[in-house]
């Protein structure tokens, strides 16, 4: 057996679902893509990790030879409806980022000293284009939803790239897109319409980007500000969404044989409710939240952000008690979203509460949702 066989032995034996190998020369075709949306992609390219270069790894790593591509499907778990209705289901399976105390994270931190044990040295901070990587080591298959696929999974699939200084066995390619002819579910049923043709999206609009891009400093050109015309069309969408995947006829199969149960999900989702988390404090975000959405965000004012969005697209009084004490909360980020829940869901009782925050709210962003929201109700036309 040799170097390479040992290495896809090793991945399939910790865990991995599929391993492959390719070159690591650069992904032309990412670059030109990234480079002829400049105005689309701005906030990507212009990231720390900067993905143009980690498009051309033996510039930045010029001691690279090789590509190993890792892929682990989580398509088998039957996931708790509470929760799959308002989190990706790749965040409920703990494996994206995973951190080293995760199981995910020990399956790679055991893969990474089997290479350095077998004398590769693995090139960190180079930021590979992922999904082009897996097609070109032969593993993934792209589909129109801008998502790459495997057979085991379908697009339920993470997908870990490893750079290392070692030549090894390339396997074929498999960079194409072999979806239904003239089927576009995933493009019909976008709630926001963000993938604006096959396998093309636009960012801005995608529930995702919504959901944690719009933080603070967070991104380059990039506010904490989600248009109206996206939070409506938000769902009950806080963490991700995954409406594109689950109408593609490739992940059908997948998807009606999932059945692990997945204990630690179980009981999380007896202690998840949107009217906590619209409130929570530290306790909650750490014992609830934070397991699952680990990722993107980090402040908890974002996470509450996105619960009052939700809260205001079920349109359920229930919630109008938890929307009031958010709309008199310290934080004005809370309390502009709470106001536009309130607004979005109406009735007398949101009257009242829109009417009493304008008589003392200074912050003028508040003061313009609280007035746009009684716009909406058909109120509060003489507030000034």
């Amino acid at each position: 057996m040799n170097i390479t066989e040992k290495i896809k032995a090793k991945a399939l034996d910790l865990g991995y679902t599929k391993v492959g190998v390719c070159p690591a020369d650069d992904f032309s075709d990412y670059i030109q893509t990234l480079k002829g949306r400049p105005l689309t992609y701005d906030f990507y390219i212009n990231r720390k990790t900067n993905p143009l270069l980690g498009a051309k790894p033996k510039t930045v790593a010029p001691e690279a030879k090789s590509i190993i591509s890792l892929a682990y499907g989580f398509a088998h778990i039957d996931y708790p409806e509470k929760l799959l209705e308002k989190i990706g289901r790749v965040y409920l399976a703990r494996c994206y980022n995973p951190k080293e105390d995760m199981i995910s994270g020990a399956r790679y931190r055991l893969f990474a000293d089997f290479l350095k044990e077998n004398g590769c040295k693995i090139l960190e901070n180079v930021k590979i284009p992922e999904r082009e990587a897996a097609a070109r080591a032969g593993i993934a298959t792209f589909g129109e939803n801008n998502f790459a696929y495997i057979e085991e999974a379908g697009s339920f699939v993470i997908f870990t790239s490893v750079l290392v200084d070692t030549e090894l066995d390339y396997d074929k390619p498999t960079v194409k897109r072999p979806c239904p002819p003239n089927c576009h579910l995933c493009i019909e049923s976008c709630p926001t319409g963000a993938i604006i043709r096959p396998g093309e999206l636009e960012p801005r609009k995608c529930i995702s980007f919504n959901n944690w891009f719009t933080q603070e400093g967070f991104a380059y050109n990039v506010t904490t500000h989600i248009p109206h015309e996206i939070r409506e069309k938000m769902g009950v969408h806080i963490h991700g969404c995954d409406v594109c995947q689950e109408v593609c006829p490739r992940n059908r199969k997948v998807l009606s044989e999932a059945s692990f149960k997945d204990n630690f999900l179980e009981r999380l989702a007896e202690k998840f409710d949107l009217a906590k988390v619209l409130n929570m404090d530290e306790k909650y975000y750490e014992e609830v939240i934070k397991p699952i959405m680990y990722n993107y965000i980090k402040g908890i004012r974002y996470f509450r952000r996105n619960a009052a969005i939700a809260i205001g697209n079920t349109g359920d009084e229930q919630y109008i008690d938890d929307l009031e004490v958010a709309a008199r909360d310290s934080d004005a980020l809370i309390r502009e979203y709470a106001i536009w829940a309130l607004g979005r869901i109406g009735g007398e009782k949101a009257k009242v509460i829109l009417e009493e925050c304008l008589k003392f709210e200074q912050d003028e962003k508040v003061r313009n949702e609280i007035k746009l929201a009684g716009a909406r109700m058909g109120l509060l036309d003489n507030a000034t």
